[in-house]
Protein backbone atom coordinates (compact mmCIF):
# COMPACT_ATOMS: atom_id res chain seq x y z
CA UNK A 1 0.00 0.00 0.00
CA UNK A 2 2.89 2.67 0.70
CA UNK A 3 4.37 1.65 -2.56
CA UNK A 4 0.97 2.62 -4.50
CA UNK A 5 1.04 5.94 -2.56
CA UNK A 6 4.30 7.00 -3.43
CA UNK A 7 3.97 5.94 -6.94
CA UNK A 8 0.91 8.22 -7.33
CA UNK A 9 2.37 10.80 -5.43
CA UNK A 10 5.72 10.67 -8.19
CA UNK A 11 2.96 9.92 -10.89
CA UNK A 12 1.04 12.55 -10.23
CA UNK A 13 4.15 15.04 -9.49
CA UNK A 14 6.29 14.50 -12.82
CA UNK A 15 3.76 13.14 -15.29
CA UNK A 16 1.98 16.09 -16.96
CA UNK A 17 0.17 13.69 -19.58
CA UNK A 18 -1.83 10.97 -17.29
CA UNK A 19 -2.87 13.60 -15.21
CA UNK A 20 -3.31 11.39 -11.92
CA UNK A 21 -5.68 12.90 -9.53
CA UNK A 22 -4.13 13.25 -5.89
CA UNK A 23 -4.43 10.19 -3.68
CA UNK A 24 -6.85 10.20 -0.88
CA UNK A 25 -4.93 11.22 1.90
CA UNK A 26 -3.00 14.44 -0.07
CA UNK A 27 -6.76 15.22 -0.53
CA UNK A 28 -8.11 14.77 2.87
CA UNK A 29 -4.58 16.47 4.30
CA UNK A 30 -5.44 19.84 2.42
CA UNK A 31 -6.69 22.62 4.62
CA UNK A 32 -9.69 24.07 3.53
CA UNK A 33 -9.77 28.24 3.30
CA UNK A 34 -12.64 30.16 3.41
CA UNK A 35 -12.80 32.46 0.67
CA UNK A 36 -12.53 35.84 2.11
CA UNK A 37 -13.59 37.82 -1.20
CA UNK A 38 -15.80 36.50 -4.09
CA UNK A 39 -14.51 33.54 -5.82
CA UNK A 40 -13.16 34.45 -9.60
CA UNK A 41 -13.34 32.26 -12.47
CA UNK A 42 -10.00 32.20 -13.82
CA UNK A 43 -9.67 30.76 -17.19
CA UNK A 44 -6.43 27.84 -17.17
CA UNK A 45 -2.87 28.68 -18.66
CA UNK A 46 -1.87 27.37 -21.75
CA UNK A 47 1.12 25.11 -21.08
CA UNK A 48 3.74 23.42 -23.47
CA UNK A 49 4.13 19.68 -21.91
CA UNK A 50 6.71 17.55 -23.27
CA UNK A 51 5.72 13.71 -23.43
CA UNK A 52 7.40 11.38 -21.05
CA UNK A 53 7.07 8.27 -19.56
CA UNK A 54 8.15 6.96 -16.28
CA UNK A 55 8.98 3.45 -15.27
CA UNK A 56 9.43 2.27 -11.88
CA UNK A 57 10.44 -1.38 -10.97
CA UNK A 58 11.56 -2.62 -7.61
CA UNK A 59 14.78 -4.16 -7.40
CA UNK A 60 15.28 -4.91 -4.00
CA UNK A 61 12.48 -4.94 -0.27
CA UNK A 62 11.97 -1.82 0.41
CA UNK A 63 13.92 0.05 -2.08
CA UNK A 64 12.20 1.59 -5.48
CA UNK A 65 14.09 2.50 -9.18
CA UNK A 66 12.50 5.33 -11.87
CA UNK A 67 12.97 5.22 -15.51
CA UNK A 68 12.61 8.99 -16.88
CA UNK A 69 12.19 8.49 -20.59
CA UNK A 70 12.03 11.94 -22.87
CA UNK A 71 10.26 11.90 -26.07
CA UNK A 72 12.51 12.90 -29.20
CA UNK A 73 12.51 16.49 -30.46
CA UNK A 74 9.74 17.66 -32.58
CA UNK A 75 11.82 19.18 -35.77
CA UNK A 76 9.96 22.94 -36.76
CA UNK A 77 10.48 23.93 -40.35
CA UNK A 78 11.38 28.11 -40.46
CA UNK A 79 8.85 29.58 -42.83
CA UNK A 80 10.51 30.04 -46.13
CA UNK A 81 11.74 33.56 -46.88
CA UNK A 82 10.81 34.56 -50.05
CA UNK A 83 13.83 34.88 -52.67
CA UNK A 84 15.16 37.86 -52.79
CA UNK A 85 15.57 39.57 -56.52
CA UNK A 86 18.95 39.08 -58.36
CA UNK A 87 20.84 42.46 -58.86
CA UNK A 88 21.24 42.11 -62.38
CA UNK A 89 18.46 44.62 -63.53
CA UNK A 90 18.15 45.12 -67.07
CA UNK A 91 17.13 48.70 -68.64
CA UNK A 92 13.74 46.96 -70.14
CA UNK A 93 13.13 45.71 -67.07
CA UNK A 94 13.73 49.17 -65.27
CA UNK A 95 11.30 50.56 -68.67
CA UNK A 96 8.73 48.28 -67.92
CA UNK A 97 8.48 49.02 -64.27
CA UNK A 98 8.40 52.77 -64.74
CA UNK A 99 5.35 51.83 -67.90
CA UNK A 100 3.48 49.81 -65.10
CA UNK A 101 4.10 52.41 -62.26
CA UNK A 102 2.81 55.42 -64.78
CA UNK A 103 -0.13 53.24 -65.55
CA UNK A 104 -0.80 52.28 -62.06
CA UNK A 105 -0.62 55.88 -61.01
CA UNK A 106 -2.86 56.85 -64.31
CA UNK A 107 -4.64 54.28 -62.82
CA UNK A 108 -5.31 55.68 -59.45
CA UNK A 109 -5.86 59.35 -60.82
CA UNK A 110 -8.58 58.45 -63.11
CA UNK A 111 -10.20 56.25 -60.22
CA UNK A 112 -9.71 59.08 -57.90
CA UNK A 113 -10.74 61.47 -60.62
CA UNK A 114 -13.85 59.16 -61.57
CA UNK A 115 -14.80 59.21 -57.04
CA UNK A 116 -14.80 62.90 -57.02
CA UNK A 117 -16.43 63.03 -59.78
CA UNK A 118 -19.44 60.48 -58.45
CA UNK A 119 -19.00 62.59 -55.03
CA UNK A 120 -19.12 66.02 -57.03
CA UNK A 121 -22.38 64.78 -58.35
CA UNK A 122 -23.91 63.49 -55.37
CA UNK A 123 -23.47 66.53 -53.98
CA UNK A 124 -24.96 68.63 -56.67
CA UNK A 125 -27.46 66.50 -56.63
CA UNK A 126 -27.89 66.55 -53.72
CA UNK A 127 -27.65 70.49 -53.53
CA UNK A 128 -30.51 70.18 -56.33
CA UNK A 129 -32.79 68.12 -54.55
CA UNK A 130 -32.24 70.69 -50.98
CA UNK A 131 -32.94 73.92 -53.57
CA UNK A 132 -35.84 71.82 -54.90
CA UNK A 133 -37.10 71.11 -51.59
CA UNK A 134 -36.73 74.90 -50.39
CA UNK A 135 -38.48 76.02 -53.69
CA UNK A 136 -41.27 73.61 -52.82
CA UNK A 137 -41.57 74.30 -49.67
CA UNK A 138 -41.42 78.20 -50.25
CA UNK A 139 -43.98 78.08 -52.89
CA UNK A 140 -46.39 75.89 -50.34
CA UNK A 141 -45.62 78.31 -47.48
CA UNK A 142 -46.48 81.44 -49.60
CA UNK A 143 -49.62 79.66 -51.68
CA UNK A 144 -51.09 78.69 -47.59
CA UNK A 145 -49.77 82.12 -46.73
CA UNK A 146 -51.78 83.84 -49.77
CA UNK A 147 -54.82 81.75 -49.28
CA UNK A 148 -55.12 82.89 -45.62
CA UNK A 149 -54.45 86.21 -46.10
CA UNK A 150 -57.45 85.89 -48.85
CA UNK A 151 -59.56 84.00 -46.24
CA UNK A 152 -58.66 87.43 -43.90
CA UNK A 153 -59.64 89.82 -46.30
CA UNK A 154 -62.64 88.26 -47.36
CA UNK A 155 -63.32 87.72 -43.32
CA UNK A 156 -62.93 91.52 -43.07
CA UNK A 157 -65.03 92.44 -46.15
CA UNK A 158 -67.94 90.61 -44.83
CA UNK A 159 -67.27 92.08 -41.28
CA UNK A 160 -66.93 95.44 -42.59
CA UNK A 161 -69.87 94.82 -44.98
CA UNK A 162 -72.02 93.45 -42.09
CA UNK A 163 -70.66 96.70 -39.93
CA UNK A 164 -72.01 98.54 -42.56
CA UNK A 165 -75.62 96.88 -42.99
CA UNK A 166 -76.29 97.07 -39.02
CA UNK A 167 -74.72 100.58 -38.92
CA UNK A 168 -77.21 101.57 -41.85
CA UNK A 169 -79.87 99.55 -40.46
CA UNK A 170 -78.92 101.77 -36.76
CA UNK A 171 -79.04 104.98 -38.84
CA UNK A 172 -82.46 104.11 -40.46
CA UNK A 173 -83.69 103.44 -37.53
CA UNK A 174 -82.42 106.39 -35.22
CA UNK A 175 -83.67 108.17 -38.23
CA UNK A 176 -87.52 106.95 -37.93
CA UNK A 177 -87.51 107.14 -34.02
CA UNK A 178 -86.35 111.19 -34.24
CA UNK A 179 -88.88 111.36 -36.90
CA UNK A 180 -91.79 109.87 -34.41
CA UNK A 181 -90.72 111.53 -31.98
CA UNK A 182 -90.46 115.20 -34.00
CA UNK A 183 -93.89 114.03 -34.88
CA UNK A 184 -94.90 113.49 -31.34
CA UNK A 185 -93.29 116.47 -30.53
CA UNK A 186 -95.37 118.56 -32.72
CA UNK A 187 -98.31 116.95 -31.85
CA UNK A 188 -98.00 117.24 -28.69
CA UNK A 189 -97.01 121.20 -29.06
CA UNK A 190 -99.94 121.66 -31.56
CA UNK A 191 -102.45 119.60 -29.02
CA UNK A 192 -100.99 122.60 -25.95
CA UNK A 193 -101.38 125.40 -28.30
CA UNK A 194 -104.81 124.18 -29.23
CA UNK A 195 -105.40 123.77 -25.15
CA UNK A 196 -103.83 126.84 -24.25
CA UNK A 197 -105.70 128.94 -27.14
CA UNK A 198 -108.57 127.06 -25.44
CA UNK A 199 -108.01 128.05 -21.91
CA UNK A 200 -107.49 131.76 -23.24
CA UNK A 201 -110.70 131.34 -24.87
CA UNK A 202 -112.23 130.11 -21.85
CA UNK A 203 -110.89 132.90 -19.80
CA UNK A 204 -111.46 135.73 -22.08
CA UNK A 205 -115.35 134.09 -21.90
CA UNK A 206 -115.35 133.51 -18.32
CA UNK A 207 -114.05 137.38 -17.78
CA UNK A 208 -116.72 138.51 -19.78
CA UNK A 209 -119.20 136.85 -17.78
CA UNK A 210 -117.73 137.95 -14.99
CA UNK A 211 -117.85 141.47 -16.15
CA UNK A 212 -121.39 141.20 -17.20
CA UNK A 213 -122.40 139.40 -13.96
CA UNK A 214 -120.88 142.67 -11.76
CA UNK A 215 -122.47 144.66 -14.27
CA UNK A 216 -125.61 143.74 -14.06
CA UNK A 217 -124.85 143.19 -9.73
CA UNK A 218 -124.34 147.08 -9.73
CA UNK A 219 -127.27 148.02 -11.99
CA UNK A 220 -129.51 146.13 -9.46
CA UNK A 221 -127.39 147.34 -6.75
CA UNK A 222 -128.24 151.05 -8.47
CA UNK A 223 -131.32 150.17 -8.91
CA UNK A 224 -132.46 148.86 -5.19
CA UNK A 225 -130.63 152.09 -3.97
CA UNK A 226 -133.07 154.49 -6.00
CA UNK A 227 -135.76 152.72 -5.33
CA UNK A 228 -134.57 152.92 -1.29
CA UNK A 229 -134.12 156.50 -1.95
CA UNK A 230 -136.96 157.09 -3.60
CA UNK A 231 -139.09 155.71 -1.13
CA UNK A 232 -137.29 157.79 1.89
CA UNK A 233 -137.97 160.35 0.25
CA UNK A 234 -141.65 159.44 0.40
CA UNK A 235 -141.23 158.35 4.01
CA UNK A 236 -139.85 161.83 4.69
CA UNK A 237 -142.70 163.51 2.56
CA UNK A 238 -145.50 161.66 4.32
CA UNK A 239 -143.76 162.58 7.81
CA UNK A 240 -143.85 166.23 6.58
CA UNK A 241 -147.31 166.09 5.41
CA UNK A 242 -148.52 164.40 8.48
CA UNK A 243 -147.11 166.76 10.57
CA UNK A 244 -147.70 169.97 9.41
Amino acid sequence: MLINLVKDSVLQCFCHTCRAPLPPAARRAAPIKKAKTKPRSKQPKKLKFITTEIRCQEKSKGGLSYEVILAEPVAVTPPKRPSSPSNKVSVENIEEKLKAAEERRLSLEANRMAFLAAKMSKIEEASKKREEQANNFISQTREALEQKMEAHIEKRESFINDLKYKLKDHRESVEKTRLSLEMQRNEVRNAVEEKYKTAIAQRNEYKKKMLDRLKEHEHRAEMVRQNKERLSSENDEQQTASSG
